[in-house]
């Protein structure tokens, strides 16, 4: 399984070493690769900060003020998760047809994904402890000292885990800046894929597009650095005061409102509008049912398979503090780093190589799914096997327990709801994912996305709308389920 991690990397270094460095060097230094570069660095310079102010803005006036309804803004903005980022573009390009270029994949990626720093910065000011922030206000220190100089330090992991993740999903997406004509890395490999399949230049473009999500993974691990950010002692057992906003409580809930606008009320207007106009005739019940079950099946089955290979990976790192431990567990994490494409392409020329019995076949794409999103599923089972007292397990086998009796009476059962939540987490990235979906899926395979995206292709909107409208709600659980985990990790 550690083996098959690399399958991607190796890849792309087999492919370039067998073009050759001469013909490598004509492919990378050309006026195309660095408009993409161009565009592609433009798009996560000028995302990033406005979906970490917008996250972190709104996250401080739910947490921290008194505006009206406090309690349902919380789910509210994480629900922005559950609406996939080519629907979004979906939602504004019919909204506003001239819609394209650089500010349109800035507009639509910030409605997509400023919930991913949200939902850590919100989780980090409920368990925050408000003492700190008190002794600074008695000392003389205003609301803005306060925030710049004791709440914004402490959000520091949440900013940089968050930023990371939203610049990691910025290389990797395909659909929505494709609807909106903008050009980026994955898109023009995935139109290189189509004009010649396994071409050098397409080849060359994934290995600058490896090479940027590395230097993303490694600046974010610079940055962060080793700095401890918890408190010594168990701290104050409560939450901070909220601000009384006072008179400027009306445009603070209107900047509320006009995010849920943006993020939420565009995408639901445009596929009501479309469900409006087309009327009865697009709801074919025949083929929405068989793209529904078709991505329930590989959806469930995906999530099964991928966060059963989490509970090794998990018990290395959590049992284990040896570098091997480190290397298994890292490995999972810069593979997943790289975009559906690549990894795509990487299974698609093995299978054809040397596997060609799997090549378009329910395994390959299955395999691509869990190299894709197993890291979703790692994050939650190693916390709950963390979380396991290893005195049990050893009472267990004291009493005569073999090993495998102790980890499915003992272990299991403790790490359910965990394995739970990853599989929950797993299964709504699979039922949305639409790139490496498109270049593996066996014939005769049409998902709730492919489906969409066949017909929005087409500039049929209204026969799209049901399948986006049945995305959102097949996600809907999964996003409150991420918003309840976060409470919970705050303590609430």
């Amino acid at each position: 399984m550690v083996a098959a991690t690399f399958v991607p990397l190796g890849y792309i270094v087999s492919t370039l070493v067998s073009t050759g460095w001469h013909e490598t060097a004509q492919l990378v230094f050309r006026p195309r690769v660095a408009e993409l570069l161009r565009n592609t660095a433009e798009l996560v310079v000028l995302t990033v900060p406005i979906c970490v102010a917008l996250g972190v803005g709104l996250a401080w006036i739910v947490e921290r003020t008194d505006v009206p309804g406090a309690a349902w803004w919380g789910p509210i903005f994480a629900a922005p998760l559950a609406v996939p980022a080519f629907v979004n573009s979906y939602g504004w390009v019919s909204a506003i047809p001239s819609l394209h270029g650089l500010w349109a994949g800035v507009l639509v990626s910030t409605v997509s994904y400023f919930p991913l720093v949200y939902l850590p910065a919100a989780a980090t000011l409920r368990r925050l402890d408000p003492a700190v922030e008190e002794s600074a206000r008695a000392l003389g220190s205003g609301p803005v000292a306060v925030f710049a100089r004791i709440v914004l330090p402490q959000l520091r992991l949440a900013i940089l885990g968050g930023g990371l993740l939203i610049s990691l999903h910025l290389l990797a997406e395909y659909g929505a800046f494709a609807m909106i004509r903008f050009d980026t890395f994955t898109t023009a490999i995935f139109q290189q894929y189509q004009s010649s399949f396994a071409g050098a230049a397409g080849s060359t473009l994934s290995g600058v597009l490896v090479v940027l999500c590395l230097v993303l993974l490694a600046g974010e691990a610079t940055v962060r650095g080793r700095a401890r950010y918890a408190r010594i002692g168990g701290g104050a057992q409560r939450g901070a005061n909220r601000i009384r906003l006072g008179l400027t409580k009306i445009p603070m809930f209107a900047l509320l409102a006009a995010a849920l606008a943006a993020t939420l009320g565009v995408p639901l207007w445009t596929i009501g509008r479309w469900l409006k106009i087309g009327g009865s005739a697009v709801w074919n019940t025949t083929d929405i049912g068989e793209s529904l079950g078709q991505t329930i099946g590989l959806a469930a089955t995906a999530a099964v398979i991928t966060t059963l290979c989490a509970f090794p990976v998990a018990w290395v790192a959590v049992r284990s503090t040896s570098r091997f431990a480190r290397i298994i567990e890292g490995a999972n994490y810069i593979t997943s780093s790289l975009p559906g494409i690549v990894i795509a392409l990487a299974l698609v020329t093995v299978s054809i190589r040397w596997l060609p019995a799997l090549y378009q076949t329910a395994a390959t794409i299955l395999a691509a799914y869990t190299l894709m999103f197993l890291p979703r599923a790692l994050v939650s089972v190693r916390a709950g096997l963390a979380q396991v007292p290893v005195g049990l397990e050893e009472a267990s086998q004291a009493l005569g327990k073999s090993p495998a009796a102790t980890f499915f009476r003992v272990t299991l059962r403790l790490t359910a709801p965990a394995a739970a939540a990853a599989a929950a987490m797993v299964f709504v990235a699979v039922a949305t994912e639409l790139t490496a979906t498109l270049l593996l899926a066996p014939n005769g395979t049409n998902t709730l996305a492919m489906q969409f995206w066949q017909l929005s292709g087409e500039l049929d909107y209204a026969a799209a709308a049901p399948y986006a409208l049945i995305m959102i709600i097949v996600s809907v659980p999964v996003t409150y389920l991420l918003f309840t985990q976060s409470r919970k990790a705050a303590g609430l």
